[in-house]
Protein backbone atom coordinates (compact mmCIF):
# COMPACT_ATOMS: atom_id res chain seq x y z
CA UNK A 1 0.00 0.00 0.00
CA UNK A 2 2.86 2.38 0.80
CA UNK A 3 4.39 1.76 -2.66
CA UNK A 4 1.05 2.41 -4.38
CA UNK A 5 0.55 5.67 -2.47
CA UNK A 6 4.04 6.78 -3.50
CA UNK A 7 3.11 6.01 -7.13
CA UNK A 8 0.03 8.23 -6.87
CA UNK A 9 2.07 11.05 -5.35
CA UNK A 10 4.68 10.73 -8.12
CA UNK A 11 2.06 11.02 -10.86
CA UNK A 12 0.52 14.01 -9.13
CA UNK A 13 3.93 15.65 -8.77
CA UNK A 14 4.49 15.46 -12.54
CA UNK A 15 1.05 16.98 -13.10
CA UNK A 16 1.64 19.93 -10.77
CA UNK A 17 5.08 20.71 -12.23
CA UNK A 18 3.62 20.85 -15.74
CA UNK A 19 0.78 23.04 -14.54
CA UNK A 20 3.29 25.58 -13.28
CA UNK A 21 4.35 26.10 -16.91
CA UNK A 22 0.86 27.27 -17.97
CA UNK A 23 0.17 24.05 -19.85
CA UNK A 24 -3.36 22.78 -20.33
CA UNK A 25 -3.12 19.73 -18.10
CA UNK A 26 -5.20 16.77 -17.01
CA UNK A 27 -4.29 13.73 -14.94
CA UNK A 28 -5.70 10.80 -12.99
CA UNK A 29 -4.59 8.16 -10.50
CA UNK A 30 -6.60 5.06 -9.65
CA UNK A 31 -6.69 2.70 -6.65
CA UNK A 32 -8.85 -0.44 -6.68
CA UNK A 33 -10.14 -3.32 -4.64
CA UNK A 34 -10.43 -6.32 -6.99
CA UNK A 35 -12.06 -9.73 -6.57
CA UNK A 36 -10.35 -11.62 -9.38
CA UNK A 37 -11.48 -14.73 -11.28
CA UNK A 38 -9.67 -18.03 -10.73
CA UNK A 39 -7.90 -18.25 -14.09
CA UNK A 40 -4.42 -16.75 -14.31
CA UNK A 41 -4.65 -13.45 -16.19
CA UNK A 42 -3.00 -12.86 -19.55
CA UNK A 43 -0.89 -10.21 -17.79
CA UNK A 44 0.71 -13.07 -15.79
CA UNK A 45 1.13 -15.46 -18.72
CA UNK A 46 -2.19 -17.28 -18.33
CA UNK A 47 -5.26 -17.70 -20.51
CA UNK A 48 -7.61 -15.67 -18.31
CA UNK A 49 -9.64 -13.12 -20.24
CA UNK A 50 -9.75 -10.44 -17.51
CA UNK A 51 -6.98 -8.09 -16.36
CA UNK A 52 -6.68 -9.72 -12.93
CA UNK A 53 -6.65 -13.41 -11.98
CA UNK A 54 -5.62 -16.17 -9.55
CA UNK A 55 -8.88 -15.97 -7.58
CA UNK A 56 -7.67 -13.48 -4.97
CA UNK A 57 -9.10 -10.28 -3.55
CA UNK A 58 -6.52 -7.52 -3.19
CA UNK A 59 -5.92 -3.80 -3.53
CA UNK A 60 -4.25 -2.84 -6.80
CA UNK A 61 -2.91 0.40 -8.22
CA UNK A 62 -5.07 0.71 -11.32
CA UNK A 63 -2.77 3.16 -13.07
CA UNK A 64 -2.13 6.85 -13.55
CA UNK A 65 -1.65 9.16 -16.52
CA UNK A 66 -0.86 12.77 -17.33
CA UNK A 67 -2.08 14.58 -20.46
CA UNK A 68 -0.55 17.92 -21.41
CA UNK A 69 -1.45 20.13 -24.38
CA UNK A 70 0.07 23.45 -25.45
CA UNK A 71 -1.26 25.85 -28.08
CA UNK A 72 2.12 27.04 -29.32
CA UNK A 73 0.63 29.31 -32.00
CA UNK A 74 -2.95 29.72 -33.26
CA UNK A 75 -2.14 27.07 -35.88
CA UNK A 76 0.18 24.73 -33.94
CA UNK A 77 -0.87 22.42 -31.08
CA UNK A 78 1.35 20.00 -29.15
CA UNK A 79 -0.08 17.12 -27.10
CA UNK A 80 1.46 14.33 -25.07
CA UNK A 81 0.28 11.61 -22.69
CA UNK A 82 2.43 9.66 -20.22
CA UNK A 83 1.16 6.78 -18.09
CA UNK A 84 2.40 4.84 -15.08
CA UNK A 85 1.50 1.19 -14.41
CA UNK A 86 2.60 -1.31 -11.78
CA UNK A 87 1.16 -4.41 -13.48
CA UNK A 88 1.36 -5.73 -16.99
CA UNK A 89 3.14 -2.92 -18.87
CA UNK A 90 4.97 -1.78 -15.74
CA UNK A 91 6.63 1.60 -15.29
CA UNK A 92 6.38 4.90 -17.14
CA UNK A 93 5.66 4.95 -20.88
CA UNK A 94 4.56 7.43 -23.53
CA UNK A 95 1.05 6.76 -24.86
CA UNK A 96 1.01 9.43 -27.55
CA UNK A 97 2.95 12.56 -28.50
CA UNK A 98 2.22 14.65 -31.56
CA UNK A 99 2.21 18.08 -33.17
CA UNK A 100 -0.81 19.31 -35.14
CA UNK A 101 -0.82 22.08 -37.72
CA UNK A 102 -4.31 23.46 -38.49
CA UNK A 103 -4.45 26.78 -40.34
CA UNK A 104 -7.28 29.17 -39.63
CA UNK A 105 -10.18 28.64 -42.06
CA UNK A 106 -12.99 31.05 -42.95
CA UNK A 107 -14.73 28.61 -45.32
CA UNK A 108 -16.66 25.37 -44.64
CA UNK A 109 -13.50 23.44 -45.54
CA UNK A 110 -10.75 22.93 -42.97
CA UNK A 111 -7.68 20.73 -42.96
CA UNK A 112 -5.02 19.73 -40.45
CA UNK A 113 -1.92 17.56 -40.25
CA UNK A 114 -0.69 15.63 -37.20
CA UNK A 115 2.71 13.97 -36.88
CA UNK A 116 4.22 11.86 -34.10
CA UNK A 117 2.96 8.91 -32.06
CA UNK A 118 -0.78 8.57 -32.68
CA UNK A 119 -3.70 6.41 -31.62
CA UNK A 120 -5.50 5.10 -34.68
CA UNK A 121 -9.05 6.59 -34.63
CA UNK A 122 -10.76 3.29 -33.79
CA UNK A 123 -12.52 4.02 -30.52
CA UNK A 124 -15.70 5.91 -29.73
CA UNK A 125 -15.54 4.49 -26.22
CA UNK A 126 -12.13 5.57 -24.94
CA UNK A 127 -11.92 9.37 -24.92
CA UNK A 128 -10.71 9.95 -21.34
CA UNK A 129 -7.28 10.74 -19.91
CA UNK A 130 -4.83 7.92 -20.59
CA UNK A 131 -7.14 6.53 -23.29
CA UNK A 132 -9.65 5.42 -20.65
CA UNK A 133 -13.44 5.16 -20.82
CA UNK A 134 -15.71 7.48 -18.81
CA UNK A 135 -18.28 4.68 -18.55
CA UNK A 136 -16.44 1.54 -17.43
CA UNK A 137 -13.13 0.48 -15.93
CA UNK A 138 -12.63 -2.33 -18.47
CA UNK A 139 -12.71 -1.43 -22.14
CA UNK A 140 -14.46 -3.57 -24.73
CA UNK A 141 -12.49 -6.40 -26.34
CA UNK A 142 -12.07 -4.27 -29.49
CA UNK A 143 -10.62 -1.30 -27.62
CA UNK A 144 -8.61 -3.44 -25.18
CA UNK A 145 -6.71 -4.86 -28.15
CA UNK A 146 -6.50 -1.47 -29.87
CA UNK A 147 -4.90 0.04 -26.77
CA UNK A 148 -2.36 -2.76 -26.49
CA UNK A 149 -1.14 -3.33 -30.04
CA UNK A 150 -2.21 -0.49 -32.35
CA UNK A 151 -0.10 2.65 -32.42
CA UNK A 152 0.89 4.74 -35.41
CA UNK A 153 4.31 6.40 -35.65
CA UNK A 154 3.80 8.70 -38.58
CA UNK A 155 1.38 11.35 -39.79
CA UNK A 156 -2.37 11.82 -40.22
CA UNK A 157 -4.15 14.18 -42.60
CA UNK A 158 -7.67 15.36 -41.72
CA UNK A 159 -10.05 17.10 -44.12
CA UNK A 160 -13.36 18.48 -42.76
CA UNK A 161 -16.45 19.86 -44.47
CA UNK A 162 -18.41 21.84 -41.86
CA UNK A 163 -22.07 22.42 -42.66
CA UNK A 164 -24.69 24.32 -40.73
CA UNK A 165 -25.83 21.08 -39.10
CA UNK A 166 -23.60 18.18 -40.17
CA UNK A 167 -19.84 17.81 -40.48
CA UNK A 168 -18.07 15.30 -42.73
CA UNK A 169 -14.46 14.33 -42.26
CA UNK A 170 -11.83 12.20 -43.97
CA UNK A 171 -8.71 10.93 -42.17
CA UNK A 172 -5.75 9.32 -43.92
CA UNK A 173 -2.51 8.18 -42.31
CA UNK A 174 0.87 6.75 -43.21
CA UNK A 175 2.71 5.08 -40.33
CA UNK A 176 5.51 2.70 -39.45
CA UNK A 177 6.71 0.42 -36.62
CA UNK A 178 3.49 -1.51 -36.00
CA UNK A 179 4.55 -4.80 -37.60
CA UNK A 180 3.71 -6.92 -34.54
CA UNK A 181 0.07 -5.85 -34.31
CA UNK A 182 -2.00 -9.03 -34.37
CA UNK A 183 0.40 -11.18 -32.33
CA UNK A 184 -1.91 -11.26 -29.31
CA UNK A 185 -5.02 -12.21 -31.25
CA UNK A 186 -3.19 -15.16 -32.83
CA UNK A 187 -1.33 -16.44 -29.75
CA UNK A 188 -3.74 -15.50 -26.95
CA UNK A 189 -7.07 -14.45 -28.45
CA UNK A 190 -9.28 -11.60 -27.26
CA UNK A 191 -9.10 -10.22 -23.72
CA UNK A 192 -10.92 -7.48 -21.82
CA UNK A 193 -9.10 -4.99 -19.63
CA UNK A 194 -7.69 -1.48 -19.41
CA UNK A 195 -3.93 -1.90 -19.74
CA UNK A 196 -2.67 0.42 -22.49
CA UNK A 197 0.75 -0.20 -23.99
CA UNK A 198 3.10 2.74 -24.39
CA UNK A 199 6.26 3.32 -26.36
CA UNK A 200 8.88 1.02 -24.85
CA UNK A 201 6.34 -1.43 -23.41
CA UNK A 202 6.65 -5.18 -23.79
CA UNK A 203 3.78 -7.65 -23.93
CA UNK A 204 3.80 -11.06 -22.28
CA UNK A 205 3.09 -14.17 -24.31
CA UNK A 206 1.18 -17.15 -22.82
CA UNK A 207 3.53 -19.20 -20.65
CA UNK A 208 2.19 -22.49 -22.05
CA UNK A 209 3.13 -21.56 -25.60
CA UNK A 210 6.53 -20.20 -24.59
CA UNK A 211 7.30 -23.47 -22.74
CA UNK A 212 6.06 -25.55 -25.69
CA UNK A 213 8.53 -23.73 -27.95
CA UNK A 214 11.36 -24.55 -25.52
CA UNK A 215 11.98 -20.90 -24.63
CA UNK A 216 12.64 -19.43 -21.21
CA UNK A 217 9.84 -18.09 -19.03
CA UNK A 218 8.48 -15.50 -18.93
CA UNK A 219 8.33 -14.66 -22.62
CA UNK A 220 7.94 -11.05 -23.76
CA UNK A 221 8.07 -9.32 -27.11
CA UNK A 222 8.82 -5.71 -27.93
CA UNK A 223 6.08 -3.56 -29.40
CA UNK A 224 6.02 -0.91 -32.09
CA UNK A 225 8.99 -2.01 -34.18
CA UNK A 226 9.67 -2.57 -37.87
CA UNK A 227 10.63 -6.03 -39.12
CA UNK A 228 12.09 -6.68 -42.55
CA UNK A 229 12.12 -4.23 -45.43
CA UNK A 230 11.09 -0.61 -44.94
CA UNK A 231 7.41 0.00 -45.64
CA UNK A 232 4.51 2.22 -44.66
CA UNK A 233 1.21 1.08 -43.21
CA UNK A 234 -1.95 3.09 -43.70
CA UNK A 235 -5.46 3.69 -42.47
CA UNK A 236 -8.36 5.65 -43.93
CA UNK A 237 -11.45 6.70 -41.96
CA UNK A 238 -14.63 8.49 -43.02
CA UNK A 239 -16.72 10.17 -40.31
CA UNK A 240 -19.96 12.09 -39.92
CA UNK A 241 -20.90 14.27 -36.94
CA UNK A 242 -24.16 15.96 -36.00
CA UNK A 243 -25.36 17.98 -32.99
CA UNK A 244 -25.88 16.13 -29.72
CA UNK A 245 -22.58 14.22 -29.97
CA UNK A 246 -23.94 12.00 -32.75
CA UNK A 247 -21.11 10.37 -34.70
CA UNK A 248 -20.64 7.62 -37.28
CA UNK A 249 -17.28 6.29 -38.46
CA UNK A 250 -16.01 3.73 -40.97
CA UNK A 251 -12.31 2.82 -41.00
CA UNK A 252 -9.92 0.50 -42.85
CA UNK A 253 -6.50 -0.34 -41.37
CA UNK A 254 -3.56 -2.18 -42.97
CA UNK A 255 -0.09 -2.24 -41.45
CA UNK A 256 1.28 -3.77 -44.71
CA UNK A 257 3.89 -5.80 -42.83
CA UNK A 258 5.75 -8.57 -44.66
CA UNK A 259 4.49 -11.81 -43.03
CA UNK A 260 7.61 -13.68 -44.15
CA UNK A 261 9.98 -11.22 -42.45
CA UNK A 262 11.44 -11.97 -39.03
CA UNK A 263 13.96 -10.62 -36.55
CA UNK A 264 15.89 -12.00 -33.59
CA UNK A 265 15.73 -10.67 -30.07
CA UNK A 266 18.70 -10.35 -27.75
CA UNK A 267 17.81 -13.74 -26.21
CA UNK A 268 17.93 -15.45 -29.60
CA UNK A 269 14.16 -15.85 -30.12
CA UNK A 270 12.75 -15.23 -33.58
CA UNK A 271 9.70 -12.98 -34.01
CA UNK A 272 7.75 -12.82 -37.26
CA UNK A 273 5.95 -9.76 -38.57
CA UNK A 274 2.16 -9.89 -38.82
CA UNK A 275 0.23 -8.49 -41.81
CA UNK A 276 -2.83 -7.13 -39.99
CA UNK A 277 -5.91 -5.69 -41.69
CA UNK A 278 -9.39 -4.86 -40.48
CA UNK A 279 -12.56 -2.88 -41.08
CA UNK A 280 -14.12 -1.06 -38.15
CA UNK A 281 -17.49 0.69 -38.01
CA UNK A 282 -18.88 2.59 -35.06
CA UNK A 283 -21.71 4.89 -34.09
CA UNK A 284 -22.53 7.02 -31.06
CA UNK A 285 -25.56 9.14 -30.16
CA UNK A 286 -27.47 10.57 -27.21
CA UNK A 287 -31.17 9.78 -26.86
CA UNK A 288 -32.73 11.62 -23.91
CA UNK A 289 -30.48 10.79 -20.92
CA UNK A 290 -28.88 7.73 -22.52
CA UNK A 291 -25.65 7.60 -24.53
CA UNK A 292 -25.52 4.71 -27.01
CA UNK A 293 -22.24 3.41 -28.45
CA UNK A 294 -21.95 0.51 -30.90
CA UNK A 295 -18.92 -0.85 -32.74
CA UNK A 296 -18.00 -3.82 -34.91
CA UNK A 297 -14.59 -5.00 -36.17
CA UNK A 298 -13.75 -7.65 -38.78
CA UNK A 299 -10.24 -8.48 -39.92
CA UNK A 300 -7.41 -10.95 -40.25
CA UNK A 301 -3.72 -11.21 -39.40
CA UNK A 302 -1.13 -13.39 -41.17
CA UNK A 303 2.40 -14.44 -40.29
CA UNK A 304 5.05 -16.88 -41.46
CA UNK A 305 5.74 -20.08 -39.55
CA UNK A 306 8.39 -21.46 -41.89
CA UNK A 307 9.73 -20.41 -45.26
CA UNK A 308 6.68 -21.75 -47.15
CA UNK A 309 3.98 -21.97 -44.48
CA UNK A 310 1.77 -19.24 -43.06
CA UNK A 311 -0.56 -18.87 -40.11
CA UNK A 312 -3.76 -16.85 -40.66
CA UNK A 313 -6.11 -15.72 -37.90
CA UNK A 314 -9.52 -14.29 -38.73
CA UNK A 315 -11.00 -12.17 -35.92
CA UNK A 316 -14.33 -10.50 -35.25
CA UNK A 317 -15.85 -8.58 -32.35
CA UNK A 318 -18.81 -6.29 -31.68
CA UNK A 319 -20.36 -4.51 -28.71
CA UNK A 320 -23.22 -2.24 -27.69
CA UNK A 321 -22.94 0.10 -24.69
CA UNK A 322 -25.69 2.11 -23.01
CA UNK A 323 -24.75 4.78 -20.47
CA UNK A 324 -27.20 6.82 -18.43
CA UNK A 325 -26.43 10.48 -17.64
CA UNK A 326 -28.11 11.00 -14.27
CA UNK A 327 -26.16 13.91 -12.84
CA UNK A 328 -23.55 12.64 -10.41
CA UNK A 329 -24.64 9.04 -11.08
CA UNK A 330 -23.75 7.33 -14.37
CA UNK A 331 -24.65 3.65 -14.69
CA UNK A 332 -23.55 1.77 -17.81
CA UNK A 333 -24.14 -1.62 -19.40
CA UNK A 334 -22.11 -3.17 -22.23
CA UNK A 335 -22.80 -6.43 -24.09
CA UNK A 336 -20.29 -7.88 -26.55
CA UNK A 337 -19.32 -10.87 -28.65
CA UNK A 338 -15.88 -11.89 -29.97
CA UNK A 339 -14.32 -14.74 -31.94
CA UNK A 340 -11.13 -15.85 -33.69
CA UNK A 341 -10.41 -18.67 -36.13
CA UNK A 342 -6.85 -19.69 -37.02
CA UNK A 343 -6.02 -21.74 -40.12
CA UNK A 344 -2.79 -23.23 -41.42
CA UNK A 345 -1.46 -26.00 -43.65
CA UNK A 346 -0.44 -27.72 -40.41
CA UNK A 347 -3.58 -29.06 -38.62
CA UNK A 348 -1.82 -28.71 -35.26
CA UNK A 349 -2.02 -24.92 -35.69
CA UNK A 350 -5.76 -24.77 -36.32
CA UNK A 351 -7.51 -23.08 -33.43
CA UNK A 352 -10.73 -21.23 -32.69
CA UNK A 353 -12.39 -19.28 -29.91
CA UNK A 354 -15.70 -17.56 -29.35
CA UNK A 355 -17.18 -15.79 -26.37
CA UNK A 356 -19.57 -13.26 -24.93
CA UNK A 357 -19.11 -10.67 -22.20
CA UNK A 358 -21.35 -8.45 -20.10
CA UNK A 359 -20.03 -5.43 -18.20
CA UNK A 360 -22.14 -3.52 -15.67
CA UNK A 361 -20.73 -0.40 -14.03
CA UNK A 362 -22.01 2.28 -11.65
CA UNK A 363 -20.10 5.57 -11.57
CA UNK A 364 -20.55 8.25 -8.94
CA UNK A 365 -18.93 11.72 -9.21
CA UNK A 366 -19.59 13.45 -5.87
CA UNK A 367 -16.86 15.96 -6.76
CA UNK A 368 -15.32 17.02 -10.05
CA UNK A 369 -11.99 15.56 -8.94
CA UNK A 370 -13.35 12.24 -7.65
CA UNK A 371 -14.92 9.29 -9.48
CA UNK A 372 -16.02 6.15 -7.61
CA UNK A 373 -16.84 3.12 -9.75
CA UNK A 374 -18.20 -0.35 -9.06
CA UNK A 375 -17.89 -2.76 -11.99
CA UNK A 376 -18.81 -6.38 -12.61
CA UNK A 377 -17.31 -8.06 -15.68
CA UNK A 378 -18.57 -11.51 -16.73
CA UNK A 379 -16.86 -13.32 -19.64
CA UNK A 380 -18.02 -16.69 -21.00
CA UNK A 381 -15.72 -18.11 -23.66
CA UNK A 382 -14.56 -21.33 -25.32
CA UNK A 383 -11.09 -21.73 -26.85
CA UNK A 384 -9.50 -24.83 -28.39
CA UNK A 385 -6.07 -23.44 -27.48
CA UNK A 386 -6.75 -24.07 -23.79
CA UNK A 387 -7.64 -27.69 -24.49
CA UNK A 388 -4.30 -28.23 -26.25
CA UNK A 389 -2.56 -27.57 -22.92
CA UNK A 390 -4.81 -29.77 -20.80
CA UNK A 391 -7.16 -27.01 -19.61
CA UNK A 392 -10.95 -26.96 -20.03
CA UNK A 393 -11.83 -25.38 -23.37
CA UNK A 394 -14.76 -23.59 -21.76
CA UNK A 395 -14.05 -20.94 -19.14
CA UNK A 396 -16.04 -18.37 -17.20
CA UNK A 397 -14.27 -15.32 -15.75
CA UNK A 398 -16.10 -13.00 -13.35
CA UNK A 399 -14.22 -9.97 -12.06
CA UNK A 400 -15.50 -7.40 -9.55
CA UNK A 401 -13.76 -4.04 -9.09
CA UNK A 402 -14.29 -1.09 -6.76
CA UNK A 403 -12.30 1.93 -7.92
CA UNK A 404 -11.46 5.31 -6.47
CA UNK A 405 -10.12 7.58 -9.23
CA UNK A 406 -8.77 11.05 -8.46
CA UNK A 407 -8.81 13.42 -11.44
CA UNK A 408 -7.19 16.74 -12.15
Amino acid sequence: MKYRLCSIVAVWGVAMSLHAQDTDLHAYADERLVAAPDDASWTRGGFGKARYGDGKTHFHFGGGAVLAAAQITPELLALGQVQYQTSGHSGFSVLEAWLRYRPVSTTPWRWSLRAGVLFAPVSMENDGIGWTSPWTLSSSAINSWTGEELRALGSEFLLERRGEVNTWELRASLFRRDDLAGTLLATRGWAIGDLIAGIGSRLREPDAEVSADGDRLPGYYDLFRSIGRAHWGDYVAIGWRAPGDTRVSLMHYDNRADPSASAFYAGGDREYAWRTRFWSAGARTDIAAVTWIAQVMDGDTRSGLTVDQFLRTRYRAAFVLAGWNLGAWRPALRIEHFSTRTSSDDPDWRQAEHGNAVTAALNWRPRDYLRLTAEVLHIDSTATLRAEYGLPAHQVDTQVQLSMRVLY
